[in-house]
């Protein structure tokens, strides 16, 4: 017989976790390697010492051996039927009892009554596989207790021996069941983590984006202030300078309004000096004549002597050399750019 128990783990402390860890290896020496639940009574031992389930173990006989004849049937088979191992696949040779003809293994058996008695005593956890039993679709009453690696779907001990899983490689319902479950929390807690470390992006991110907000605001105030502080120098200088062209402008036409002023004076007093010559060459008085004739002459002589004419030099209006070039500040003006390179410090800071 191929049994054995192994000893409590090392990690478990106590009697009572002692204790659950030996029933636990216990129950993993009963499990019949067919349909992978404990051995059902009766249990037959084969010679290479393993041990099966008298179902399970004619199960697969008769699968083997269709023209074997069945237990109280008067029909004959062939003598001598072969029966292969399914654990270490050594071929036995049945006498015409089939695997009727096989020798119980009581021990085994008394060992499974003090286990389930042993455990009807222990308060009851069932698991989630435990508390709903699928059947097989193919195999009435057979319940799906291993799972296809090959295939990667349930089937049943049934379909492993003679169906169509024969050829598969398989592995108990139970442990697949807990690998799975035990994949599916540490994806979750993948994802978990990845959710996580997605949302500290994000934040991160965010205040980026933030402080780009707050620099690009903080950046166009300070650009505004500098080119209007530009435009406050060129108002100002604009009004220096138009100052100046009014200062001159006033300068020219106050002195030629003043020459204008004073030529208007002489030629008023021309035109009276012409009228009294006029009325003294009308009177027929000689002596009254040359009287008043000797006064106009005296007065047209001064006249005459003060008749030379100022007036402004050549080109006095022109105003020309209120010229100012701007040609190269407003290329400068035009390629105003930001500064180049990573490295330049904000001269503010």
């Amino acid at each position: 017989m191929n049994f054995a128990l192994k000893p409590p783990s090392s990690g478990r402390s106590g009697p009572g976790g002692g204790r659950g860890t030996t029933m636990e290896n216990l129950e993993k020496q009963l499990i019949c390697p067919v349909c992978l639940e404990m051995f059902s009574k009766p249990v037959v031992i084969l010679p290479c010492q393993h041990n099966l389930c008298r179902k399970c173990a004619n199960d697969i006989f008769q699968a083997a051996n269709p023209l074997w004849r069945s237990r109280g049937s008067s029909s004959t088979g062939p003598r001598g039927a072969r029966f292969r191992c399914p654990s270490c696949r050594h071929e036995v040779v049945l006498d015409r009892h089939g695997v009727y003809g096989l020798q119980r293994n009581l021990l085994v058996e008394n060992i499974l009554d003090m286990f389930r008695q042993q455990e009807s005593s222990r308060p009851v956890n069932t698991k989630p596989e435990q508390q709903q039993k699928l059947l097989c679709e193919e195999h009435e009453e057979e319940k799906i207790n291993i799972y296809c690696l090959s295939c990667e779907t349930p089937a049943c001990s049934m379909c492993k021996v003679f169906g169509k899983h024969k050829d598969c490689d398989v592995a108990p319902l139970s442990s697949v069941y807990m690998r799975q479950k035990t994949d599916l929390s540490d994806s979750i807690a993948t994802l978990v983590a990845s959710n996580d470390h997605i949302q500290a992006v994000i934040t991160q991110m965010e205040e980026i984006c933030r402080t780009v907000e707050e620099n690009g605001q903080r950046r166009r105030e300070q650009l505004s202030g500098r080119l209007d502080g530009l435009v406050a120098i060129l108002d100002e200088r604009k009004r220096e300078l138009v100052g100046l062209i009014g200062k001159e402008q006033d300068d020219k036409l106050r002195c030629v309004r003043s020459l204008i002023g004073r030529h208007s004076d002489q030629l008023e007093a021309v035109g009276t000096l012409v009228e009294a010559a006029i009325r003294s060459n009308e009177e027929p008085r000689a002596p009254l004549f040359i009287q008043s004739a000797n006064v106009i002459l005296e007065k047209i002589a001064v006249a005459a002597r003060s008749s030379h004419m100022e007036r402004p030099e050549l080109g006095y209006e022109d105003m020309s050399h209120f010229v100012i070039d701007t040609n190269d500040l407003a290329d400068m003006l035009r390629n105003i750019h930001f500064p180049s390179g990573d490295g330049d410090e904000d001269p503010d800071e």
